[in-house]
């Protein structure tokens, strides 16, 4: 048994007591200090309503950000990408956003202390004070009212106050008729654009990110919103997918999303379908469905070389071959004086294409020239393709046969040359007289949507040639109708080209070795910023857009995209964009989307609104 003596129980173990009370001369000693240094500390009347203050630089600051201290009850007011005014303690303001944070930090320990990573992972987690941290990019120096480059940094212990939404939208410029959805971290401010803004829709656009990530969501809901403010808006579908925007959506989702915003489902008015003659229609019961007819007349010969992928050796014959057919013509009398003097004097044939020329007038001449080089003569069977030439087959096959003297007996590629003419010429979708060609003035019509549902083309190559054809068409009418409006002094219809599956068209692999093509774009996309004409290119694979095709686009809509390559890459064009957006691109959800527009301050996370329209591939 121990020896050791138990205290009494009214007896205490500590003597003196834990506890005593505060004296009371200490007490009044303090008071009278207190009320001798002016009274107790109350905070600056100029720094109601701050959230936090600015902090000291550390050796990982950079020039344009600086770190901000928050209380706990402000951690939650200055979300990523908020817009906040710094008034400076040397009296200069300036404006910044968010674009790290905010951070939650212990007060007195790291956040990864023994106390707080024991108690937590027992279930009994200690909770000390806790504060909050975010880093601000800064924008500019506010002076007068007007947004300006800055020259000082913020000093520390700066108030912070968050932009009030009016504020917000006239900093950020988010306004406009054209809307693409709200900005990540507020409730009611709408990433817009005006039509009326130079810097947006005759500069072009690049929307991209891959496969579901809400590229078409977006694109129908621009299309529906251009229309609304009387924008001529053209789209090439190569897959049939917006045939149906002039019905409501039927997309539970998107119903819901729309019920959410207060709208309700609603078809894109005042559209048109255009579908290839001869070639079937995703929605065949569209309204104001048309049958049409590319000439083949309209489109540079060179550049159809270049479409058709011939090789070096193709490509000789293929010239040699217009060439022949452009002295037929004149020489069968297939042209009127007017045209003759048109190809003579006027004519730029890296432009544009040779008056009445069809596919089946060099089919003929390149089918003729590898028969007499193989066989001796031209075979009867089967006849020309071409009424003009089969009329005067006489006069045709003499001036072809001294065309072959100079060739020598490679036939080969000229019967390749054939073939692939022949595979294009037998779709019979170009030149056919029972479907009339593209009205581009009447596409240019203001709030007209044209869709070309190039869905049963059969052939990218012949997508190529009807968008080559196109854009060169509607340069023309968009030329010929601002000069007209400027005589008349009216203001022109703004016109937007929207190029989906654009890689297709465009591809990095194909476009160095399609100059003209490449200086036709480039041509139509530099003129096309005078005169109201933008493009819109769409990709899921924006790696297969060259270089020269970004170099264009000076406005971009960025769906997830997760490969780091093309966000390298993209770096390159995008400027404004901080670290923080560009580590989230991999990470966006379907719908979300960094909208970088020239109109705007700076690049704004985007919530996109959903399409109030209908989509074929949504049920």
């Amino acid at each position: 048994m121990s020896d050791v003596q138990k205290p009494p129980e009214s007896e205490t173990l500590f003597d003196p007591p834990l506890t005593q009370d505060f004296p009371e001369e200490a007490l009044a000693q303090l008071n009278a200090d207190i009320a001798q240094l002016g009274g107790a500390y109350v905070p600056s009347s100029d720094r109601d309503g701050a959230l936090g203050v600015t902090m000291f630089d550390n050796p990982n600051s950079a020039d344009d950000t600086l770190p901000v201290l928050l209380p706990k009850t402000s951690l939650g007011k200055l979300p990523s990408q908020a817009a906040v005014r710094i008034k400076s303690s040397d009296g200069r303001a300036y404006l910044g956003v968010v674009v790290r944070g905010p951070f939650a930090l212990p007060e007195g320990l790291r956040a990864d202390s023994a106390p707080i990573v024991a108690t937590a992972i027992r279930n009994h987690p200690f909770m000390p004070e806790y504060h909050g941290m975010v880093y601000l990019e800064i924008a500019g120096e506010e002076r007068d009212g007007i947004l300006q480059p800055h020259r000082f940094r913020p000093l520390p212990n700066s108030p912070v106050w968050a932009l009030e939404e009016d504020e917000v939208r006239a900093f950020l410029k988010t306004g406009g008729e054209v809307k693409l959805g709200l900005a990540s971290g507020y409730e009611k401010i709408e990433v817009a654009f005006s039509t009326k803004d130079k810097a947006v829709l005759p500069r072009h656009t690049g929307i991209l990110g891959t496969t579901g990530g809400g590229k078409s969501t977006t694109v129908s809901n621009l299309i529906f919103n251009l229309q609304k403010a009387g924008v001529a808006t053209i789209l090439l579908d190569t897959e049939g997918e917006y045939t149906r925007i002039h019905e409501p959506t039927t997309d539970p989702r998107m119903i819901e999303a729309l019920t959410l915003q207060g709208r309700k489902p609603q078809g894109v008015e005042n559209t048109h379908l255009y579908t290839l003659f001869g070639r079937s229609s995703t929605n065949p019961h569209h309204p104001n469905r048309v049958d049409f007819s590319p000439r083949f007349s309209e489109i540079s010969p060179y550049a159809a070389a270049e479409i058709f992928d011939f090789t070096e050796a193709q490509d000789e014959r293929f010239s040699k071959a217009v060439t022949t057919a452009v002295r037929l013509m004149d020489k069968l009398g297939v042209w009127s004086e007017r045209e003759r003097r048109v190809v003579e004097d006027e004519m730029d044939e890296f432009d544009e294409g040779y008056p009445r020329m069809r596919l089946s007038h060099l089919y003929d001449v390149a089918r003729t020239v590898a028969d007499i080089l193989q066989n001796g003569s031209r075979s009867a069977q089967p006849p020309l393709k071409s009424p003009e030439f089969r009329a005067k087959e006489s006069a045709f096959d003499a001036i072809v046969e001294e065309v072959s003297k100079t060739e020598t007996k490679q036939w080969g590629s000229w019967r390749k040359v054939m073939n692939k003419l022949g595979r294009i010429e037998r779709l019979n979708v170009f030149d056919n007289p029972a479907a009339d060609a593209l009205d581009f003035k009447k596409m240019l019509l203001p709030g007209h949507v044209s869709i070309l549902d190039l869905s049963d083309s059969d052939a990218t190559l012949v997508n190529n040639l009807v968008i080559s054809d196109l854009l060169r068409g509607v340069q023309r009418a968009q030329e010929e109708a601002y000069k007209r409006a400027e005589m008349l002094g009216d203001d022109p219809t703004p016109v937007a080209i929207i190029i989906e599956e654009a890689h297709e068209f465009l591809s990095a692999e194909r476009i160095r070795q399609m100059p003209i093509l490449r200086q036709q774009v480039e041509r139509i996309a530099k003129r096309g910023r005078k005169r109201w004409l933008g493009l819109v290119f769409v990709t899921q694979l924006p790696q297969h857009l060259p270089d020269e095709v970004l170099g264009l686009v000076n406005n971009f809509i960025l769906h997830k995209i997760g490969d780091t390559h093309v966000i390298n890459r993209l770096k390159r064009g995008v400027g404004g964009m901080d670290d923080a957006l560009w580590s989230r691109l991999p990470r966006l959800a379907p719908g979300q989307a960094v909208v970088s527009l020239s109109s705007l301050t700076r690049p704004m996370l985007t919530a996109m609104d959903p399409a109030p329209c209908r989509l074929r591939m949504v049920k």
